[in-house]
């Protein structure tokens, strides 16, 4: 088996209310990952912006930026020095009442690819996404190929979905990245001996490893914002669904993690998963979209939460 090695980044930071300030300290920190091999970097979900979502009423306007803005700016030059592909997800602006939380890619040569718009946008206490982001358009998922190989982005919500990671994987995905701004509200208790929202979160992400014999990768923030403790924890899963490398819980990171991609082919060829699906069986999994029903305010969790966050 000849070995295809890639070296993937994880940036995982503390935001402060300063647009700029995001920018400057997590170039610092792309860049000290590129200094280390890192061939694809992937920063975490609104990673220049605090996470405003949490709130049902925020001006977020300043946050808002063109696919060639100031990250771009920042971040492009980076991707041509190193010659590395860079995953950038901002808030973007796009036309009055439509902006979207968007992943712009910018490939090896410093120029932007097409942008990935994120197609699953939540909408609970604490996750107000809907409040801020359109969804992304019925087609939007995309696979990017590469001198590092094939990778797609889907950002946070998204990875809660496993039609999403197959749908990038049939197109030929190696490496699914996803950004990610995902914590705990505080004063919310789980029963431990029941389950846990970080390990289902990992999980899952584990999973859709596993699933499509792919290399996945997810950065989340660290800090607390608000009534949000972000657990950091960004992680790379290879196509077993072993844990390659995991950040910290709460420090400020740029995590490198060796990769052979050539050990998805084999995953795969073992499982037999792809060669042995029955697409036409699955006519079922595409329905109508119904919008939400008040079942949702109905339920314990969205109460509770509800009540945490001091909302009505």
């Amino acid at each position: 088996m000849t070995k295809r090695i890639v070296k993937i980044g994880l940036i995982q930071t503390k935001v402060s209310e300063s647009l700029q300030g995001n920018i400057t300290k997590t170039a610092k920190l792309v860049e000290e990952a590129l200094k280390k091999g890192a061939n694809v970097v992937c920063l975490q979900e609104l990673y220049n912006a605090p996470y405003f979502p949490q709130y049902a009423k925020f001006d977020a306007e300043k946050y808002l930026e063109d696919l060639q803005g100031p990250s771009f700016q920042a971040l492009s030059p980076l991707a041509k020095k190193y010659n590395a592909v860079i995953i950038v997800p901002i808030f973007e602006r796009f036309k009055k009442n439509r902006n979207y939380n968007t992943a712009l890619v910018i490939n090896t040569d410093g120029k932007p690819l097409k942008p990935y718009r994120k197609m699953h946008i939540p909408h609970d206490p604490g996750f107000y996404e809907k409040y801020y982001f359109a969804e992304g358009e019925d087609d939007g998922y995309q696979v990017y190929k590469t001198k590092y190989g094939v990778i797609a982005v889907l950002i946070c919500f998204d990875q809660w979905f496993p039609e999403a990671a197959r749908a990038v994987s049939l197109k030929g995905a190696d490496m699914i990245f996803y950004p990610t701004a995902i914590g705990y509200l505080k004063g919310f208790q789980v029963n431990k001996d029941q389950g846990d929202w970080h390990d289902a979160w990992e999980l899952t992400q584990r999973s859709h490893a596993i699933d499509n014999s792919v290399v996945v990768a997810a950065a989340n923030r660290v800090g607390t914002e608000g009534k949000l403790e972000f657990w950091g924890q960004s992680f790379v899963s290879g196509p077993f669904g072993k844990i390659m490398a995991r950040a910290s819980k709460s420090k400020d990171e740029a995590l490198v993690v060796e990769v052979d991609l050539a050990l998805n082919k084999y995953v795969a060829d073992g499982w037999g998963f792809r060669d042995n699906r029955r697409p036409k069986s699955y006519q079922s999994l595409i329905v109508e979209k119904k919008k939400r029903t008040s079942k949702l305010r109905d339920s314990e969790y969205f109460k509770e939460s509800q009540k945490l966050l001091g909302e009505k």
